[in-house]
């Protein structure tokens, strides 16, 4: 694929970006630079090589889920600008 002026442009109005003429002849360069680069990995023999899917060995390396009350029922409601004896109350904002 050929970057051109075209494509620039299509790129920045669907990133909603305001491209310079400057800064439009870079990002040519650059795409093209980009496209070159992946056409070239696309030349290389990838069979039998496994897909990357975690970068190190470690799984599920997570803390352990404990249950603690830190605020009380009553002193949750109390940062409420309007609540009921047991609820926050909110605009209603479904017709």
């Amino acid at each position: 694929m050929k970057i051109d002026k075209d494509t620039v442009d299509k790129i920045a109005h669907l990133a909603r970006l305001e491209v310079t003429d400057t800064e439009r002849e870079e990002l040519i360069g650059d795409m093209g630079n980009i496209l070159d680069f992946m056409a070239k990995l696309n030349e290389v023999d990838t069979t039998g090589v496994e897909p990357l899917v975690y970068m190190t060995d470690t799984v599920n390396n997570f803390r352990e889920d404990v249950l603690k009350q830190e605020i009380s029922h009553e002193e949750a409601l109390s940062n409420a600008p309007v609540h009921d004896a047991d609820y926050f109350k909110v605009a209603k904002v479904i017709g």
